[in-house]
């Protein structure tokens, strides 16, 4: 093992690559002054993705030595160790983590990048860990071109960004990912805070001047929305921001999607088709996706990371941390990362109704959206949302796009809103943006309750808005958004739905097969008997097939053989078996599409 460090650090990691094709991170942990009986312990989940996700299952090949002597590790549950030890002298454990998760959430390593979050890989020395820790990044031969990328403060590091880093305390490390490799980096500065983006895996027709500039666009818009005060010529917040700097590590794949939010900086994955290419100037519907993914995570940074529930003032890594609140946190994040993407100049108003009425339409497909409160729906994330199967959309409703259309609701009201107890122009300049800012004068770095947000709402407007909260986020019931959406001059059509929301199902579709996914609650698949993972193979029309038998080689294939008709028989292979549903096509079921009457309210959706 590695020579002690000397102080000021109370723990310190010394980090490298043990087997890069095997996967293998090695940890080398010192505590200077440990306990008689050090605890260890290992994150069983990383806030921001509320799972428990048991990172202790890629530890292996524990040893820890003091004084030159080994000393036994005792495990006492799944993800924590206690060493007997003399308190006097530095206390080293050398482990290994297998790292082949392309997430987010974890560690990656193979011979073309490295990525870790400190939660996977770096064991809590209990009782130190709120005094200060370093890192050590150490290069690997096979790293020669790599560089470093994280929003860890550098104490001594090479021009690549190998070397030493410190946090205050664990908390700081495990917010502060890691990236490493031949990644494309570029910066930016965003109302005098600098910036960084690095991209790796993208391929040679990727425009990363674009995705800069847009970027910067984002974060610049974001920066006012929060510092300026309504000054949409400010443009220099770097002493109001809550961050010196900030980096965006964003991991281009060939098929996946998310991002995990950080005090100064976020983690992203997006596909690589969704990146801007050299010498196209369309924005694509991907390119749009990865804006807005862009978007949340740097509202995060505001909304959840510092304005944060009471019930994470202080992380538990041990268990689950339960909060109501993701509706607000996650939710009304939600409703920004379009809306600002709207104001930034990088959508329309087309564009920008489009993907509120996506947002709507998945809520009101969701049947489970009348078994949940938006509320409840926060509390159970860690057994529900995290974990979905087939009965999901029965059973909840997700707070990411219900607790967007309350914050929607929310905002439409304040700005329809009037008072005789205020200054006419007072009343008039309430807005959520207002709410917002009025939020973080108020609890910034947290806590936050739901108390605080109606206290908000009445101090900026005279009344109380403690009904429309208990009906929107603590009931089952619908929420007025079509009301609000028409009042403010905005039309919502009811269009003909497509085959999957006529019939009640979620399918999947491949080579020509039709295979059940989810079957919604109440809809016409569910009364014919259909059931997630039925292979759909066709159809005998009519009745009782008096219209011919015919195969089914994609769902909306099913309105052409069935023309007029609205009575099947359904042949589905269910375990090997043959089956055979009576199917019932309902008469109609639609689906929203909102747009524009040629006047929207002043200030919404554009600035």
């Amino acid at each position: 093992m590695r020579p002690a460090p000397a102080a000021p650090w109370a723990v310190h990691y010394h980090v490298e690559a043990a087997n890069l094709h095997a996967h293998l991170w090695r940890v080398t942990m010192t505590i200077v002054q440990p306990a008689a009986l050090q605890t260890l312990r290992l994150p069983v989940w990383i806030p921001g993705s509320y799972m428990v996700r048991e990172f202790s299952k890629h530890l292996q090949h524990l040893q820890c030595r003091q004084s030159g002597q080994d000393v036994a590790a005792t495990q006492t549950d799944k993800a924590t160790w206690q060493v007997a030890c003399e308190s006097s002298q530095p206390l080293q454990v050398q482990y290994e983590v297998y790292a082949l998760d392309n997430s987010v959430r974890t560690a990656w390593l193979d011979t073309a990048r490295g990525f870790f979050n400190a939660t996977s890989l770096c064991l809590m020395a209990e009782g130190a860990t709120d005094q200060p820790h370093a890192l050590d990044l150490v290069r690997h031969p096979g790293m020669a071109d790599w560089s470093v990328a994280t929003g860890l403060p550098a104490v001594d590091t090479d021009t690549s960004g190998f070397g030493r880093y410190q946090a205050a305390r664990y908390d700081e490390l495990a917010d502060c990912p890691v990236e490493m490799g031949a990644f494309w980096s570029g910066t930016f500065t965003a109302c005098g805070v600098p910036h960084r983006l690095v991209v790796a895996g993208a391929l040679p027709s990727f425009d990363g001047a674009r995705l800069l500039r847009d970027t910067q666009k984002i974060c610049e818009t974001q920066l006012r929305f929060w510092h300026a005060e309504g000054d949409a010529q400010a443009t220099h917040l770097a002493a109001k921001a809550p961050f010196a700097h900030y980096v965006f590590l964003l991991n281009a794949v060939d098929d996946s999607y998310g991002g995990l939010e950080h005090r100064n900086s976020t983690a992203l994955i997006a596909a690589r088709r969704d990146l801007p290419r050299l010498n196209e100037a369309k924005t694509t519907d991907g390119y749009t996706t990865l804006l807005g993914l862009i978007s949340h995570e740097y509202f995060h940074t505001w909304n959840v990371k510092r304005l944060r529930p009471a019930e994470f003032a202080r992380y538990d890594y041990a268990r689950e941390n339960y909060t109501e609140l993701l509706w607000f946190f996650e939710g009304f994040t939600s409703y920004y990362d379009d809306l600002l993407l709207r104001r930034a100049g990088l959508i329309d108003d087309a564009a920008y109704f489009k993907l509120l009425t996506k947002t709507a339409n998945q809520v009101l497909q969701t049947p489970g959206r009348a078994v949940q409160t938006v509320a409840q729906a926060s509390f159970d994330a860690w057994v529900k949302y995290y974990r979905q199967d087939e009965n999901t959309p029965n059973a909840t409703v997700s707070y990411y796009t219900k607790g967007a259309l309350v914050a929607l609701c929310l905002d439409l009201s304040l700005r329809a809103h009037r008072t005789a107890s205020l200054k006419a122009s007072t009343a008039d300049a309430v807005t959520l943006d207002t709410v917002m800012r009025g939020l973080w004068q108020r609890c910034a770095d947290g806590p936050m309750a739901e108390a605080d947000l109606l206290a908000v709402l009445h101090e900026q407007t005279g009344r109380s808005w403690a009904k429309e909260i208990k009906a929107w986020v603590h009931s089952t019931a619908e929420l007025p958004l079509k009301t609000l959406l028409q009042a403010q001059g905005l039309q919502v059509h009811e269009d003909p739905a497509q085959m999957a929301q006529r019939l009640g199902l979620r399918v999947a579709e491949a080579n020509g097969t039709v295979t059940v996914k989810a079957v919604l609650r109440g809809g016409a698949a569910e009364t014919a008997g259909f059931a997630a993972g039925d292979e759909w193979l066709g159809v005998d029309v009519g009745a009782r097939g008096q219209g011919g038998s015919w195969r089914l080689n994609k769902l909306d294939d099913l309105a052409l053989l069935l023309g007029p008709e609205r009575r099947a028989i359904a042949l589905v292979s269910r375990d090997k078996r043959l089956l055979r549903l009576p199917l019932l096509l309902p008469q109609k079921v639609t689906t929203w599409r909102i747009g524009s009457a040629g006047w929207v309210v002043e200030g919404w959706p554009g600035v």
